[in-house]
């Protein structure tokens, strides 16, 4: 435990020291040692200071400041530390009393009060360092959206993501060096800015209102989606099934899912979307198949998808520990379900579908062993019967799903 924290991480606004309360400019007078970015070191006075340019990326500034673990630091960091911030990706190597963070109003806020907007509707992302894909989630009717951004380009593609599923009369607002002496607020439809040359300034902010066109193309935030919003081979865990099986699975918060026998990744990505911060590694042995889930990630918004190649029993040394599992297909193979299981915390649940009579037997005597829950899904859909219409039934799919118990039962 560290006698008083040795690394301090200020919040500061475009209007530079100014926007430092009094606590944190007492702060920054007293350090020694300031990392900051180099256009924030550009416009404040610091002194005699020892000033390091902060210029390298997010790992390269975690291995800096570990180097210097126990030494005073001040890092100098825009808005809020905490939210998308340095601090909240440092907190996950150094010790609360290790660090004291004070910020300043975060851009979502100044944003929020700019615009006129209540916070607790609008989604709040980061499209900084991240795949412009991350924005697909949020693109629905009526949805407010505030964003950082990594710089201009950001604009342009994420405006580009609008048109192309038919949004492209939603109202983009880029705020420009917000609260500072360059602030600039300008608003232009996503069509505009894909069709017009427009110029605007790296450091911004986002603001979306997301107006739908006639026939936009957007996708749902509960699990089923249709099965034409994947790309596939037919190795498809088909809508109905994948909602319950979405259901069974029962995703929460920043929970890890293995996804084995992933297909074209369907439940992995449903996965994803159902909840903020949700991990999924899909593990698939076809190279084609992989190719198909990394496409289907970026198109469906969970870029962030991990996608191991490979059979199930040699991949699964490289997985974290998971709070759930699906099975696809395969779990006959000989030593795959012992793997699993052993792989399996105590209180996690495991979920597997099977369409062979051979599979369903195999579920039954895992059923005896383990308990847990069976069920049999078998779906109908009306298609053309000359003039009319009948009803063509798929396979029956059998779903096994099971929490794992201290005693090895459910």
């Amino acid at each position: 435990m560290a006698e008083s924290p040795w690394l301090t991480i200020l919040g500061i606004g475009d209007d530079g020291l100014a926007s430092l309360n009094s606590s944190a400019q007492l702060l920054f007078e007293q350090a020694q040692t300031v990392v900051a970015p180099a256009r924030v070191l550009e416009v404040i006075d610091a002194g005699d200071k020892n000033t390091i340019p902060w210029t390298f990326g997010v790992s390269e500034t975690i291995a800096f400041i570990k180097e210097r673990r126990g030494e005073p630091t001040t890092i100098l960091a825009t808005g809020d530390p905490m939210h998308f911030g340095i601090g909240a990706t440092l907190r996950k190597f150094f010790e609360e009393d290790e660090m004291l963070v004070i910020p300043s109003p975060s851009g979502f806020s100044l944003a929020a009060a700019k615009l006129g907007w209540r916070l607790q509707e609008t989604a709040m992302i980061s499209l900084h360092g991240r795949a412009v894909a991350g924005l697909v989630p949020h693109i629905q009717p009526n949805r407010r959206i505030i964003s950082l951004t990594s710089n201009a380009k950001t604009i342009y593609s994420a405006a580009q993501s609008l048109v192309e599923r038919q949004f492209s009369q939603s109202k983009l607002t880029v705020l420009e060096h917000i609260g500072g002496a360059a602030e600039k607020i300008l608003t232009f439809t996503a069509q505009q800015i894909v069709e017009q040359e427009q110029t605007f300034a790296d450091f911004n902010m986002l603001a979306i209102e997301c107006v739908a066109d006639e026939g936009a193309n957007f996708f749902a935030t509960v699990p089923g989606l249709d099965d034409d919003a994947f790309i596939h081979d037919g190795q498809l865990t088909k809508r109905e099934v994948r909602a319950l099986t979405l259901s069974l699975l029962a995703p929460y918060p920043f929970a890890t899912l293995w996804d084995i026998g992933a297909g074209c990744g369907s439940i992995g990505i449903e996965w994803m979307r159902a909840c903020q911060g949700a991990k999924a590694f899909a593990v698939e042995r076809d190279e084609a198949r992989c190719e198909m889930i990394a496409q289907n990630a970026n198109i469906l918004g969970t870029p962030q998808l991990k996608i191991h190649q490979g059979a199930a029993l040699e991949q699964l040394s490289e997985l974290p520990t998971p709070d759930a599992i699906f099975v696809g297909g395969g779990l006959t193979s000989d030593g795959l379900f012992d793997a699993l299981w052993d792989a399996l915390p105590i209180g996690k649940k495991l979920v597997a579908n099977a369409v062979t009579v051979q599979s369903e037997a195999y579920f039954t005597e895992l059923f005896e062993q383990h308990g847990g829950e069976l069920t049999r899904l078998q779906v109908s859909r009306a298609v053309p019967v000359g003039k009319f219409n009948g009803w063509k039934s798929s396979m029956p799919v059998t779903l096994w799903s099971v929490t794992k118990q201290a005693n090895g039962g459910a």
